[in-house]
């Protein structure tokens, strides 16, 4: 059995801090008094369990209200611990999170999402239907966790939550940009062969983008999909 639910308690606050320190490993994602102060102020600050009785917070969800009068949520972090990935859970997180902005009157959700990491790419434009904004250089700087100490580019998605977009058609597609497969294990295993892929995505983002094409969609076998805007 599995349940999502507000984090309205500190001990909760603080385990689901723990539950993001371990997954980010080497950097801090959010402070346990950030969390509790965006949950106290009425922001969306959950935790997915698992677990009959013993319950175990497996994932964690936060995001915060937007600019006054454009109904926006900025999703700051969606996470599973990695054995609960690919159940659909994830899914039913951000669907938690759509419907409780639904009923709060917010038309649109934003994040980022590192480019590189085809699981997200697959599942933000294919599976929910985000849409991809803007492209951001080193957006947060380097660090290590995630990126493994190599700069941060980040690609900005909206989530318009009544208008979900639709992969574009073959006729439609105009170039395509395949990334690793497992960028994550490269990281490991290979942390110079990662950062080459960092910046060579970094200079074919650019110029395609510079052409004034979009990105309508992700494939996995093709990767980016662009089509003329």
């Amino acid at each position: 059995m599995r349940t999502i639910r507000d984090l309205d308690t500190v001990e909760l606050i603080i385990e689901a801090q723990g539950l993001l320190d371990s997954l980010r490993r080497s950097e801090r994602t959010i402070d346990a008094g950030t969390l509790r102060a965006l949950q106290q102020s009425g922001n969306y600050v959950v935790g997915l369990f698992d677990g009959d009785g013993e319950e175990r917070m497996v994932g964690a969800s936060i995001a915060f209200f937007g600019v006054p009068g454009k109904r926006t949520m900025h999703s700051h972090i969606t996470a599973l611990l990695p054995e609960y990935r690919g159940r659909g859970w994830g899914r039913e997180l951000k669907e938690h999170q759509r419907q409780w902005a639904f009923s709060r009157e917010v038309g649109n959700i934003t994040w980022t999402f590192d480019p590189l990491v085809a699981r997200n790419a697959h599942f933000f434009l294919t599976v929910l239907g985000a849409r991809v904004t803007g492209y951001a250089v080193n957006q947060y700087g380097i660090f290590g966790g995630g990126d493994a100490g190599d700069e941060s580019d980040r690609l900005d998605v909206e989530w318009a939550l009544a208008d979900i977009a639709k992969p574009p058609s073959d006729d439609d597609v105009v170039e395509t940009l395949a990334i690793p497969r497992d960028v994550e294990a490269m990281r490991v295993e290979d942390p110079a062969a990662a950062h080459e892929w960092r910046t060579r995505l970094r200079g074919q983002m650019a110029e395609l983008l510079g052409q004034g094409l979009k990105i309508s969609g992700f494939d996995a076998s093709r990767g980016y999909l662009f089509t003329r805007a």
